[in-house]
C-alpha cells in the first residue's frame, strides 16, 4: 500500500477566502527563554484543504465531530479533469463518468489542475486560483444525490462556481470591481450573457453548499500535494479524508490521503 497526501501546506502565507480573517501563526514561547517552543494561532476554518460540516450552511445540522467516520474513509475516484478546464469552467457529471467509473456512496475526487495556482503551487498565483476557478455546473447536484455521494473533493478554493459566489457577484463591487471583471470573462469564456444567466441564476448563490449539505453531501476544499501523480488518475481506490475532532466546528483543516494498492 503506498500512500498520497492530496493536501495543500498552510502557514499566514497561504491565500484566504475574501472577507474572511487569514491565518495567523505565532510563537508564545521559545525554547532559549522558556525551554520549550509553543505556537499560537487565530483564523477561520475556511483556508488550507479543509472539510465544511453541515453546520456551515444549516443552524442544527451535522458538525464535525458528528460526521459518521463512514464518510471519511473508504472506496473512491479521482477523476483527472484538468484537459477541459479553463478560466471559470463548469465542470459536468459527464465529463467525470467518460474518465472512469463512480460507483453509489463514492468519495469524489476532482483533480482540475488549479491547486498549481495555490501559494505554494507550480504557478501561484492567487488571484486567478481565487476569482477564476473551475465549479460545478448545476447539473451536478442532482447527479451527486443520486450517486449517494456523502463527500467529494476539489482542488481549487470552492466547490461552487464563482458565479454562484461573492466572486462573481458582488466582490469589490463599486471598489475595486472584481465581480464585473469576472462576469465579463465567465460570459466571453462560457458562450455570453444568456448562457451564464440561465447556468448562474440569482437564486442558485452558493449552490452546492445549500442544495447539498442537507443531503447528506458534504465537500473538502483546497486539495493539491500529490494529487497530480500519474498513478492516481481516473483511479479506483481508497481515499480517506482526516480532520481534526472538533465538537461543535462547522468546518475543520484535514488531510486527504489516497491510499494505492501495489
Amino acid at each position: 500500500m503506498k500512500l498520497y497526501d492530496l493536501s495543500q501546506p498552510l502557514n499566514a502565507d497561504v491565500q484566504f477566502w475574501p472577507y474572511y480573517p487569514p491565518f495567523e501563526a505565532k510563537y508564545f514561547k521559545r525554547k532559549p527563554e522558556h525551554g520549550v517552543n509553543a505556537q499560537y494561532i487565530s483564523t477561520s476554518n475556511h483556508i488550507g484543504t479543509h472539510l465544511d460540516a453541515q453546520r456551515h450552511f444549516i443552524t442544527d445540522g451535522m458538525t464535525i465531530d458528528q460526521i459518521p467516520l463512514e464518510w471519511l474513509y473508504g472506496p473512491g475516484v479521482i477523476v483527472d479533469l484538468r484537459d477541459e478546464m479553463f478560466d471559470l469552467a463548469a465542470y459536468t457529471p459527464e465529463m467525470i463518468e467518460k474518465r472512469v467509473e463512480v460507483k453509489e456512496g463514492d468519495i469524489l475526487v476532482l483533480h482540475t489542475g488549479w491547486y498549481k495556482y495555490a501559494t505554494f503551487g507550480s504557478e501561484p498565483d492567487e488571484e486567478r486560483y481565487i476569482h477564476l476557478h473551475p465549479g460545478a455546473h448545476p447539473d451536478m447536484v442532482d447527479w451527486l444525490i443520486k450517486k449517494k455521494i456523502k463527500l467529494w473533493c476539489v482542488d481549487a478554493v470552492s466547490t461552487d462556481h464563482p458565479m454562484n459566489l461573492p466572486i462573481g457577484r458582488f466582490l469589490g463591487k463599486g471598489t475595486f470591481g472584481q465581480c464585473d471583471r469576472v462576469r465579463a470573462l465567465a460570459e466571453k469564456n462560457l458562450g455570453g450573457k444568456e448562457v451564464v444567466d440561465k447556468l448562474f441564476p440569482e437564486q442558485d448563490y452558493q449552490l452546492t453548499h445549500n442544495a447539498l449539505f442537507k443531503n447528506d453531501c458534504i465537500h473538502a476544499e483546497n486539495l493539491g500535494g500529490q494529487i497530480g501523480a500519474p498513478e492516481l488518475q481516473n483511479k479506483r481506490l481508497t481515499l480517506g479524508c482526516f480532520p481534526w475532532n472538533f465538537k461543535g466546528g462547522e468546518a475543520a483543516f484535514c488531510r486527504m490521503v489516497a491510499f494505492l494498492e501495489d
